[in-house]
């Protein structure tokens, strides 16, 4: 008998046996119940020669006890084995509205997987794996389209000498390619060197305007010379576990014209926290540009809690929110020209070892309008740009506010917003068209009115951000600056491509959380409008589509549990005994 898991993407799921390579002491700890998909007689599905495989729907009640559940929304529809990839095909409705299942929804997922030696399902520690996986997106960009006129450019740093110090932000000035007309660069994505993966926490390429006067060589983004943090609007990015990204069919980053850029800052943050010496790089950002025309030019805004000092979290806080506004009434006047709506299609979520959960909320009128985007169970070690599933518009005048949550249980000292990967960072990358001059829209709170507010006197900020460290961080002092921040008064940082900058003020307006329509129906699941597909969104390759089955090849495994690992009262206890 074998376990499969009730949750696969939407409509099918393909997963490579030796793909799971995260350990389950590195995931934050979540809850729900366990849904399994038990291989179990009274019915044969799939029959290997003589040997039969039986599917059921069970969830895990504690450590060691299962039980069927009383609606089988699971199906298996065929399981394979070779020599390195056990692959199973199952599918399950998003909602199945089993009290049993968790819902499948556009947030990051954690899965357990565990086998075993005998027919007796369980965790055995030794031969359990995790992975977080985002299931929405079930294409992976290199299934899609490429163009037959495609040509690669990399921009990278060479054999840089990665400092021994735990965190070094490497910048460069590069050209972007040089073309005679008008071309679209249409998928990026990372150029790691072998072995050095694990010290490369982030890689962005800033656009340049073309009046910016550039240095040469490499140096500190953020040290003692300032024009190596020249050029800040973000045109792609890439960060620990993501891969690489192809933008829709319709947008692409425009070059070649007189207004696009021609130079770009290439920025690289490396965490080595080992301190190893004579370490050399070569990583970077690869690029496919194509002169196949899209049909619309698209850029990156920028929205979060500007990253400085006065963003702080209190330690040992269960939980702890931070936002940063974005109002946009400016935007054309920054601009320098009327600024069309935006529509977002993807978007890039960012913060530190802290992060728990991120969102973006639009508003109009002063009335909340839609979550953007979201991630209620953000994972560091797996962010990638993502496509929503519909469009979003904003109209100038609308505002923005990006909601942070942290958890600081394991910190006994402040952690303050910084570019370490132990500082922290609160950030949402929205993917638009068409491209307007805006880089970015971020906002901070007052924070001498939040000391007063904690009963410390500061004259300035820099004397507010150094009382923070003299308070006593009880639960209910944690509470008191978390609602202090929330209700100062907001400074709303607007900038262009340019550099040129524009400062507002605003207030930060309360999250009404969106509400789930109540389940009725249990076999086959309930569909809201949130759940559909809509037209135009990216289907599955040609070889996943169809609902026939796998030919099995051969199934040696004798036990095989998988489990949705997003789970607070699993992992608390496997976690318990690491």
């Amino acid at each position: 008998q074998a376990v499969l898991p009730t949750w696969p993407p939407s409509p099918l799921a393909l997963i490579p046996k030796r793909d799971w390579d995260q350990s389950v002491s590195d995931i934050p700890v979540i809850s729900s119940p366990i849904p399994l998909l038990k291989v179990k007689p009274p019915r044969c599905l799939l029959c290997l020669g003589s040997a039969p495989i039986w599917a059921q729907d069970w969830h895990l009640l504690d450590e060691d006890t299962m039980e069927e559940d009383s609606s089988q929304d699971a199906e298996l529809q065929g399981l394979m084995e070779d020599a390195i990839y056990t692959t199973m095909r199952f599918s399950r409705p998003l909602r199945s509205c089993d009290p049993h299942d968790m819902d499948i929804a556009g947030d990051t997922v954690r899965v357990l997987a565990a086998y075993g030696l005998d027919d007796t399902p369980k965790l055995d520690r030794e031969r359990t794996f995790v992975k977080s996986i985002f299931l929405l997106q079930i294409v992976h960009p290199d299934e899609l389209e490429v163009p037959e006129d495609t040509i690669i450019h990399d921009l990278e740093l060479t054999n840089f000498l990665i400092p021994e110090d735990d965190t070094t932000y490497a910048c460069t000035f590069l050209p972007l390619p040089i073309v005679s007309q008008k071309h679209h660069i249409y998928k990026f994505e990372p150029k790691l060197v072998e072995h050095n993966e694990t010290m490369v926490h982030h890689i962005l390429v800033y656009a340049c305007g073309n009046a910016s006067v550039l240095p040469t060589g490499v140096d500190d983004c953020y040290g003692a010379n300032p024009s190596f943090s020249l050029c800040s609007q973000v045109i792609v990015g890439w960060a620990v576990g993501g891969t690489s990204y192809q933008f829709p069919d319709d947008v692409g980053i425009s070059i070649g014209m007189p207004l696009d850029p021609q130079w770009i800052r290439l920025e690289i943050h490396y965490s080595n926290f080992r301190n190893l010496a004579g370490i050399y790089d070569s990583s970077g950002i690869r690029v496919y540009y194509t002169a196949r025309l899209r049909k619309y030019d698209m850029g990156v805004l920028q929205l979060g809690f500007f990253t400085f000092p006065i963003h702080f979290l209190p330690p040992g806080a269960e939980s702890y929110m931070s936002y940063g506004l974005c109002k946009t009434e400016k935007f054309e006047e920054i601009n320098g020209a009327p600024v069309p709506d935006i529509q977002v299609y993807g978007y890039l979520l960012h913060t530190h070892l802290t992060g728990r959960a991120l969102k973006a909320v639009q508003y109009r009128n002063g009335t909340q309008l839609r979550t953007i985007c979201k991630d209620d169970f953000y994972d560091f070690n797996l962010q990638e740009t993502r496509d929503l599933p519909h469009r979003v518009e904003i109209k100038p005048g609308d505002e923005l506010l990006v909601e942070c949550h942290y958890q600081t249980l394991d910190r006994d000292s402040m952690t303050f917003g910084g570019p370490s990967t132990t500082n922290e960072m609160c950030l949402i990358f929205l993917f638009y068209y068409p491209r307007n001059n805006i880089s970015s829209c971020m906002g901070y709170p007052d924070i001498i009115s939040v000391a007063h507010e904690l009963g410390e006197d500061a004259m300035d900020p820099m004397d507010a951000v150094m009382a923070l460290n003299n308070i006593d961080w009880t639960p209910e002092n944690i509470k008191m600056a978390e609602k202090a921040c929330k209700e100062a008064q907001q400074t709303v940082i607007i900038k262009t491509i340019d550099e040129f900058v524009e400062n507002t003020t605003g207030w930060i307006q309360d999250i009404t959380p969106t509400p789930r329509g109540v389940c009725l129906e249990s076999i086959g699941g309930k569909v809201e409008p949130l759940d559909k597909i809509p037209a135009g969104f990216r289907s599955a390759p040609a070889a996943l589509r169809g609902s026939g089955m796998i030919p099995p090849q051969h199934f040696s495994l004798a036990s095989l549990l998988f489990a949705q690992g997003a789970l607070y009262w699993l992992l608390a206890t496997l976690q318990a005994g690491i």
